[in-house]
């Protein structure tokens, strides 16, 4: 007499985009998935830039950091590619970032970085202002020096957003519009938690924190400057902003407030974040102002993610911080490994133990 062997069983909880792509990659791993979200990529990961720029950001010292995200970073174009033909349509808006210097304290940072991702085995380039001027033009003359990362790449995290979903469900993931306030009462085998800042309520203990960003959406207008062919960051009185752009535009980002759960955005952060982008772009007052939207950002304390088992039976993969999008596909590949009873090596200084409390 034959045994049909009942398919292995995983509930994730969360809904953005760590836990769809987790719910869809496991669910092609043979795994029969259910995912809970009441509102479905409604949180940071609808907010976000969709910057994939781990090099540009690297800084000495943060070794694991750029390990991280480097290895999610090459996994992005096959990443992206396959989610792309699946759902039809055109994820990547950029090919590579260009981040400029203000001042000579910023130059001097760039140089910094330059050399030490460059002794990482990653290729920065030293641009000087007319070489920055020639590359994108419509920057303001303010700028002197870029530091261009021709690898790093930005998606479109809304039509990501999306992607994730329709592979997901292709793949069997069963989309369950509901919240979660015990895992005690899912009846998995396994249970994935992916929920960002609510994470620690279902998990007591783990050391994430609400980080709250605020955001523009720019959308060009008839006769305007054309928007800058490569993503753009730089620092300007001391607050990083970014300009990454868009098939209709551009996203202007992000402020950064600790401020609980507040997702209210405000005047004073639209009014910096507008000061910010005419700095970088002075032509950037010709635009639309489409949408000014704010959402909490799941920072851990040493700026890396937990991604790892807490018990038997729970994995948790949360506090991606300013990088969820860029860490997706590396997370994904960890999740599923330790799902499977292994561990992705690359992703070994993610692992929740590294905090004490993080209890078992």
């Amino acid at each position: 007499m034959s045994t049909v062997l009942r398919p292995r069983s995983v509930s994730v909880v969360g809904g953005g985009v760590i836990g769809l792509s987790i719910a869809w990659r496991a669910a092609r791993a043979g795994w029969s998935v259910r995912l809970y979200d009441p509102a479905l990529g409604s949180g940071a990961s609808w907010v976000a830039g969709g910057m994939l720029a781990p090099l540009s950001e690297g800084w000495p010292g943060e070794e694991s950091v750029l390990e991280l995200g480097s290895a999610s970073l090459d996994r992005w174009p096959d990443f992206g590619k396959e989610l792309e033909a699946a759902a039809g349509v055109e994820l990547f808006t950029s090919a590579s970032s260009l981040t400029v210097a203000l001042d000579a304290a910023d130059a001097e940072d760039l140089h910094t970085i330059a050399e030490w991702v460059g002794a990482q085995g990653r290729d920065l380039q030293i641009l000087s202002r007319s070489e920055v001027r020639e590359l994108e033009p419509m920057l303001g003359r303010g700028v002197r020096l870029g530091l261009l990362a021709v690898a790093e790449l930005a998606v479109d995290n809304r039509l990501l957003l999306a992607a994730l979903r329709t592979c997901a469900v292709d793949a069997g993931v069963e989309l369950i519009e509901e919240s979660v306030s015990d895992l005690g009462l899912l009846d998995t085998d396994q249970i994935v938690l992916t929920a960002g800042v609510a994470s620690p309520s279902l998990w007591p203990g783990l050391p994430v924190r609400p980080v709250k960003g605020e955001i523009l959406r720019l959308r060009a207008r008839p006769g305007v400057t054309p928007a800058p062919g490569r993503t753009i960051r730089g620092s300007v009185h001391g607050r990083p902003a970014y300009l990454v752009p868009r098939a209709d535009g551009i996203v202007v980002g992000a402020t950064q407030h600790e401020s609980g759960h507040d997702t209210q955005v405000t005047v004073a952060g639209v009014r910096d974040l507008i000061a910010d982008a005419e700095a970088l772009m002075p032509a950037i007052g010709e635009y639309e102002l489409r949408e000014a939207s704010a959402g909490l950002r799941p920072m851990t304390p040493d700026n890396l993610p937990l991604i790892g088992r807490v018990s038997d039976r729970v994995v948790v993969a949360t506090g991606h911080g300013r990088n969820g999008v860029l860490l997706t596909p590396v997370t994904a590949d960890a999740t599923v490994a330790l799902l499977e009873g292994s561990a992705l090596a690359e992703a070994k200084a993610a692992d929740p133990g590294r905090f004490e409390k993080v209890a078992r």
